[in-house]
């Protein structure tokens, strides 16, 4: 927001001539250019975490959060050291660690920050200051490809709408930004200051919402299915049964024309593998636990309930129609196909 020149040093302090006068704000970001490029040597002693941030993450794990997304990682050992962490500190504990790609350090170990995350932010504000602009749009389209190739969700946060701060609508290259997020097939979009200090969260909400859903219905209504060629992400024998499973279900359910996909999973990994294929219908993800529809919610497409279900699909079936025909998601009639990672089948059939 802001840009300074070093003109002299004056023992730990440095005296500096404003180029690009702006708003400058306590605690600030800062960044260190020299000829075009970014200086990495002036952060790369800093901690990822902080002292602070470890208060913050042991309040959250008292608290039960689902979630905890970590700032400027470097490498996937920071990853691993905080789940160890929280594994630690709250046996049992399924709370997820989220990596923010927001640097340099971050894009130099991409696939490995990726991997050992159980889900990733392209936060762009920040990307923003640490690589030249016209570079940021490819970036968040290779990050969001690289992170469904390795089945783990992916959200684009950042400036989606940030002129709502402080306006009622946004501006139309925001609505244009936002839609690309959603043709790059992005799990989730995340607002950052236009709900936590904004004057319309919930407009940008709404709007956020609305244009989600139509490029979403304009995308299935020109039939614009991406040659984007899923590579294999299971390692044991099973797993890879139900990731095949997966894949033929969602060309079958586009295929077909199913109105819906019913996937019956005790740990939501068939669910997440199903998500990855992004079908057309709506696909309603049925658990045994919480903890594990809560985290359903920030996959692409999937509707999460938690169920209590036996191995007897004909009756799992049969309560579920009653519960989505009930909530008016489905009707008699629709085209519905099932699976299940208890059973690993698929069953094709009409609702009663």
């Amino acid at each position: 927001m802001a840009r300074f020149e070093v003109i002299e040093k004056l023992g730990p302090d440095i005296k500096c001539r404003c180029t690009d006068p702006g708003l400058l704000l306590p605690r600030a970001n800062l960044t260190f250019w020299r000829d075009g490029s970014i200086v990495r040597e002036r952060n790369a002693m800093l901690p990822t975490i902080s002292s602070k941030d470890w208060l913050d993450i042991d309040f959250g794990i008292a608290e039960r959060v689902d979630c905890i997304a970590v700032s400027f990682v470097k490498s996937a050992e920071v990853i691993k050291h905080l789940k160890s962490y929280i594994a630690a500190r709250s046996r049992g504990s399924d709370i997820a660690v989220l990596a923010k790609i927001e640097s340099i350090d971050s894009l130099k170990n991409l696939e490995e920050i990726i991997r050992a995350s159980d889900g990733t932010m392209v936060a762009r504000g920040d990307m923003g200051a640490q690589v030249p602009l016209e570079q940021v749009p490819s970036i968040q389209q290779k990050v969001v490809q690289l992170c469904r190739q390795l089945n783990k969700p992916v959200i684009v946060a950042s400036q989606l709408l940030e002129s709502m701060i402080e306006y009622p609508t946004p501006t139309r290259a925001e609505v244009a930004d936002v839609s690309e997020a959603i043709r790059q097939r992005a799990d989730a979009l995340m607002l950052s200051g236009e709900s936590a200090m904004g004057r319309y969260p919930e407009k940008a909400l709404s709007v956020l919402r609305s244009v989600s859903l139509r490029i979403e219905k304009w995308w299935r209504e020109e039939k614009r299915h991406e040659a984007l060629e899923l590579q294999g992400v299971s390692s044991s024998f099973s797993d890879k049964i139900s990731e095949e499973i997966c894949n033929s279900t969602a060309k079958m359910a586009n295929g077909l024309g199913a109105d819906a996909v019913f996937v019956f999973t005790k740990t939501g990994h068939m669910a997440s593998l199903l998500s990855r294929c992004r079908p057309d219908c709506p696909v309603f993800a049925f658990t045994t636990l919480t903890s594990v529809r809560r985290r359903l919610n920030l996959q692409w497409g999937l509707i999460p309930f938690r169920l209590s279900f036996s191995d007897d699909m004909e009756s799992n079936l049969n309560r579920t129609f009653s519960l989505l025909k009930a909530r008016g998601m489905i009707q008699s009639g629709d085209l519905v196909i099932a699976l299940s990672d208890m059973l690993q089948s698929i069953q094709v059939m009409n609702v009663p």
